[in-house]
């Protein structure tokens, strides 16, 4: 009895797998001189394109493909073998805001690679690694296959996080992001081990029908609300997002990036997975824990966002806020529909990358004449470099949902209709009060831009940083242009 593996469908992470063993092997036997480092990096972005290539492959080929699925013999006759690996509309949507994500990630890290400090063979593996479990995570049908994803996906960004020597600010938050991790795992396998004790299953569509044989047993109350609390530590949810902005100003620029958008959309893609996929009947009992988490995150961040003087932090608590947001739709499931709940979370999560991916590239640019990188370091920077500043101003005022930038309007509002739709007219409202609170520290480090310096910073050239920025606002642009786009994406 022998199982049969459909290579088109794993393709995307195999093509990742493949080009990490390959710049391992580049890394050990050319010479460390700063076109090697260049070559990884354009090597680096080969691969992640070429996984892009193949996520677009399997979209256009219209049909949902799963592989490493129970053989016949075994599965019975109560319907379809449960797959492990599956790709269907959800997982190419998800997939390709990763890879997209990842392109502009590995140009701001051929800047940050490019004074020699940081290791960049080891770097660009770590970061391929980080991408192959983020790309395999929304494919994952069992819970083996998400926890084993999901811990691909955070492993390697501790070392990514202390790869900068001799930084002491590095070295803390990779120990704080390892002992958050840590915990985090233990309390998700402990209501997964729950849920598997109940049902019996691991596969997420066996868990749907055997859940509710044993539905209401405080046994699985438990483990649906560890679980839930498992994935709110990767989402930096409240109560657990003590860590972010520690972590985020204490890593490279380009790693914090990597935790705002891809680590965040790997940890939404497993808890979407597990709530609506794998625990749709038990809406009633994890709907209004994730109303609560969503209203707490949402506030929490926006109220620690408007105390910060440094951009990164800012970026950081701003990033917890956008968690609150994205969770909101989820919360209705049980009224509303998983698909619709979904879509609204998955289109908040996409127009939200490309906004915070084209800030992050602007940052990076100023961070490196900048040590502190500090809100008032930006003053005047419209003028001294205009590209640069009126690409960070269109990414606040998108994140900002100002015209001209629409797309973060119309993100807000998809969410914002879900949750009305849904019967919780007291989160819409808490929703509309932390739009208004964010839209004010926006606003202030927009003005910035625009306010003349008396000490001007001398900005240093980073060729590769302006494709990235480029590509974050044109995605940006065409979004507000085009909002049915984006629900098109997204409807799953």
């Amino acid at each position: 009895m022998s199982q049969q593996i459909d290579y088109f469908a794993i393709a995307p992470p195999l093509a990742l797998a493949v080009t990490a063993a390959l710049v391992l092997l580049l890394d050990v036997f050319l010479p460390h001189r700063p076109r090697t480092r260049a070559a990884l990096g354009l090597v680096t972005l080969a691969g992640v394109l070429l996984s892009l290539g193949f996520v677009l492959a399997q979209a256009m080929s219209g049909r949902t493909i799963g592989t490493f699925c129970v053989p016949p013999a075994l599965a019975g006759s109560g319907g379809p073998a449960p797959c492990s690996y599956v790709v269907d509309g959800f997982t190419l949507v998800l997939a390709g805001l990763v890879l997209a994500s990842a392109v502009v990630i590995v140009l701001m890290s051929m800047t940050e690679l490019a004074g020699g400090g940081i290791p960049a063979g080891e770097w660009h593996f770590l970061l391929l690694c980080t991408l192959v479990g983020a790309v395999t995570l929304p494919a994952s049908r069992d819970l083996v296959m998400l926890v084993v994803a999901l811990e691909l996906v955070s492993l390697p960004v501790f070392a990514l996080t202390a790869l900068k020597r001799y930084d002491g600010r590095a070295s803390e938050a990779a120990v704080k992001l390892f002992v958050v991790s840590v915990v985090s795992t233990a309390v998700m396998l402990f209501g997964v081990s729950l849920l598997y004790g109940m049902t019996g299953t691991v596969h997420l569509s066996g868990l749907a029908a055997q859940v509710q044989a044993v539905a209401g047993a405080p046994v699985v109350t438990v483990g649906v609300v560890l679980v839930v609390a498992g994935f709110g530590f990767k989402i930096a949810a409240v109560p657990f997002h003590a860590w972010a902005a520690d972590v985020y100003q204490g890593a490279p620029v380009p790693v914090a990036a990597l935790l705002s958008v891809v680590s965040k959309a790997s940890g939404f893609a497993g808890l979407i997975l597990v709530l609506a996929t794998a625990l749709p009947g038990q809406a009633g009992t994890w709907g209004p824990v994730v109303a609560i988490l969503s209203a707490l995150t949402m506030t929490a961040g926006n109220l620690l966002a408007l105390r910060q003087r440094s951009a990164v932090r800012l970026l950081a608590w701003s990033s917890v806020a956008q968690s609150g947001y994205v969770l909101a739709p989820l919360a209705v499931t049980g009224t509303i529909g998983a698909q619709a709940a979904v879509g609204a979370s998955v289109a908040y999560l996409v127009i939200y990358a490309a906004m915070n991916l084209g800030a992050f590239a602007v940052v990076l640019l100023v961070a490196r004449t900048a040590g502190r990188n500090e809100l008032d370091d930006y003053r005047g920077l419209a003028f001294r470099s205009p590209a640069a500043g009126l690409a960070l101003a269109f990414c606040l005022v998108c994140l900002a949902g100002l015209p001209p930038g629409l797309a973060g309007l119309f993100a807000k509002v998809f969410v914002f209709r879900a949750i009305v739709e849904g019967g919780l007219g007291w989160l819409a409202l808490v929703m509309a009060v932390n739009t208004v609170i964010g839209l004010y520290y926006y606003a202030v480090w927009a003005a910035r831009l625009f306010t003349p310096a008396a000490r001007p910073l001398t900005l240093r050239a980073a060729p590769a940083l302006w494709p990235a920025m480029g590509l974050a606002v044109a995605v940006a642009i065409v979004f507000s242009l085009a909002p049915q786009l984006v629900l098109d994406l997204t409807g799953l």
